[in-house]
């Protein structure tokens, strides 16, 4: 126990403390994380490792089911979990144990092995690790580099986790919506993106990725964030958010008065790529077969090199892209797989987040109060968000 220089009668409260101040134990996340405690058990017995170093943010949100290791999504990793057969050990230093125990691992079955923050972090490390055969998700001396192996863990969601996406897709969708419903005529493309994130964080979603392209932003420099140009005619927004380590991303676009011609016309265009990749991600195909069907939609439509402006897809889940989807690409779509398909053509994009299936993708980010636009694919008319006309 860390001790304290500061007497418990200098802190007792005068009044009882609050129910709502004692945290329940939640059931669900104890049994996420003993089933991902099974799977790193079984994978040290098959490879023959004693133990196992989690290091890598994604792999930390993904074993502690939903933490974060980082300070407030900066760089620096303050916390390490040793997996081995018999226990899951955090190592830390003083500063932050108190913080990471009490508010995201209480009750999940850690424990911790605590420094002080005066010392190197590395030095715990290597203690824990002398004499054994270890393995680490990152590069470290005298270690194993397993981080290619964990990938399949994190891409392979439980029914819980699955949910989570489902509510979050709502989540992000809504705020993004709310955002291009509600900013000011008149607004810079910074303002717009302040409201959006404030929508997105008093929800409890970390903004990992803001994009507000105002009045063609996005031709020039497809990953443009935002700026002080103000909208005059149209904008783009879009979102990355991140919610118990989990993303997902979509775009809406917004027109002050009748959209132009070229305006809905590059739109349409967007959002018929974007429909012909979901509806052929499906189990059992791989990118390079579903591929070909979506090249041919730039080529029908006088585009056929305008996929080389921007990238067009890739695999979420635990990181923002866990494996990036080009044409020719060999990975091969599985059941459950989670995927933001983002064409854009020009100043339009379309970008929604989906769960792969048996058929066409379900998208995990529906429009909840938009224009929709009905686009035709094999055959099947596929609604997917249009663009909203403010006056």
């Amino acid at each position: 126990m860390r001790s304290s220089t500061i007497s418990s009668t200098a802190v007792a409260p005068d009044f009882p403390v609050s129910s709502g101040e004692i945290q329940t134990i939640d059931f669900q996340r104890i049994g996420e994380v003993d089933r991902k405690h099974t799977l790193l058990t079984e994978y040290l017995q098959l490879k023959g490792f004693d133990g196992l170093l989690i290091r890598d943010p994604a792999n930390f949100s993904w074993l502690t089911d939903g933490s974060s290791n980082l300070h407030s999504n900066g760089p620096e990793v303050f916390a390490t979990v040793m997996v081995t057969a018999d226990a899951r050990v955090v190592l830390c230093n003083n500063i932050d144990s108190g913080q990471l125990f009490d508010r995201d691992l209480s009750g999940l079955g850690f424990l911790l092995k605590e420094r002080p923050w005066t010392e190197d972090p590395g030095k715990l490390v290597h203690d824990v690790c002398r004499g054994r055969v270890i393995a680490c998700d990152v590069p470290l001396t005298g270690t194993t580099n397993v981080r290619d192996d964990l990938q399949s863990f994190r891409l392979h969601y439980s029914k819980v986790e699955h949910d989570r996406f489902s509510e979050l897709g709502l989540a992000v969708a809504h705020a993004v919506e709310a955002t291009g419903r509600n900013f000011q005529i008149g607004a810079c493309e910074a303002e717009i993106a302040g409201h959006l994130s404030h929508r997105l964080i008093k929800n409890g979603i970390e903004p990992v990725r803001m994009q507000v392209m105002a009045d063609g932003q996005g031709w020039r420099y497809r990953h443009w964030t935002h700026g002080n140009d103000r909208v005059e005619r149209h904008v783009v927004i879009a979102a990355t958010g991140r919610r118990r380590g989990l993303h997902v991303s979509t775009s809406r676009t917004v027109c002050l008065g009748q959209p132009s011609s070229e305006l809905q016309e590059v739109h349409h265009l967007a959002t018929l790529v974007q429909a012909t990749g979901a509806y052929f991600s499906r189990a059992g195909w791989s990118m390079s077969e579903t591929w070909p069907r979506v090249g041919r939609i730039y080529e029908k439509f006088g585009v056929p090199d305008e996929w080389r402006s921007a990238d067009q897809a890739e695999l979420v889940g635990y990181r923002e892209s866990e494996i990036r989807m080009v044409p020719g690409s060999d990975h091969r779509f599985e059941y459950g797989q989670v995927i933001c398909w983002h064409p854009s053509v020009r100043s339009g994009l379309a970008a929604d987040t989906m769960l792969i299936r048996e058929g066409a993708a379900e998208n995990l980010t529906p429009a909840e109060n938009w224009p929709m636009l009905s686009v035709e694919v094999k055959g099947t008319q596929i609604d997917r968000p249009g663009i909203l006309v403010r006056s």
